[in-house]
């Protein structure tokens, strides 16, 4: 498996054959230079959305159109999006799991909100997710964007992730410490990678204090665009 950081809540992950990208965000990305745009997102087989902010979902229909690959995420805006966009998608909803050819997605709770902004103000876009990827023996669970929540306790028992992706830049999201007390609390994760930090100054910029609480896990600070082998 291959995790690929492209700043903020934008991960690739390489695993089973395919190579996914999670809330692609190119357009406007501070810290994912324009020029490595196209090697970002090259060969990529699905886009995987955790929820609509613009941050997270404002290039995936240019970019489901442009690779000729589908968008999987929520139900209520992949219907929306099949109809209006006229692209591919793929709709599920919490609870559910689909196979995307040996590797399985499963779609998790996440505590945030979920709206597109549009001229006549926010409209609501389906509600945020997590997921847990499944394939060659690790199972990954990208938090998307989310507080603590008591769930955490039923995904780590029901799903054993050993990999954590964990939204941790503070503000609009857990911050270090919360991520830490989460990933101590309720999983037994062998590799811990934070993601949606250091995009702005509101957001934290270190992930020491991630790792200083963690004492026994292997915490990742990514760099952008520098692949990670687990």
């Amino acid at each position: 498996m291959k995790i690929i950081w492209h700043g903020h809540g934008s991960f690739r992950i390489e695993t089973g054959g395919k190579a996914l990208l999670i809330d692609p965000w190119l357009s406007g990305n501070p810290v994912l230079p324009e020029d490595r745009h196209v090697d970002a997102v090259a060969g990529a087989t699905h886009i995987l959305m955790t929820h609509a902010h613009f941050d997270h979902s404002a290039d995936a229909v240019a970019l489901s159109r442009r690779l000729k690959i589908p968008v999987v995420g929520q139900y209520d805006v992949m219907d929306h999006w099949a109809e209006a966009e006229k692209i591919e998608t793929i709709g599920f909803n919490k609870g559910g799991t689909i196979d995307l050819g040996g590797v399985k997605v499963s779609m998790v709770n996440a505590v945030h909100s979920s709206s597109f902004g549009t001229p006549e103000g926010p409209r609501c876009g389906g509600s945020e997710c997590g997921f847990m990827i499944a394939a060659e023996g690790h199972t990954l669970y990208h938090s998307g964007d989310t507080d603590i929540l008591a769930d955490m306790e039923w995904f780590a028992d029901y799903y054993k992730p050993d990999i954590g992706i964990l939204s941790a830049g503070g503000h609009f999201t857990m911050d270090m410490a919360k991520a830490a007390y989460a990933a101590k609390r309720f999983f037994d994760f062998r590799i811990v990678i934070p993601g949606h930090y250091r995009t702005f100054p509101v957001l934290e910029q270190s992930a020491e204090a991630l790792a200083l609480a963690l004492p026994g896990v292997k915490v990742i600070e990514p760099q952008v665009m520098q692949p990670i082998e687990v």
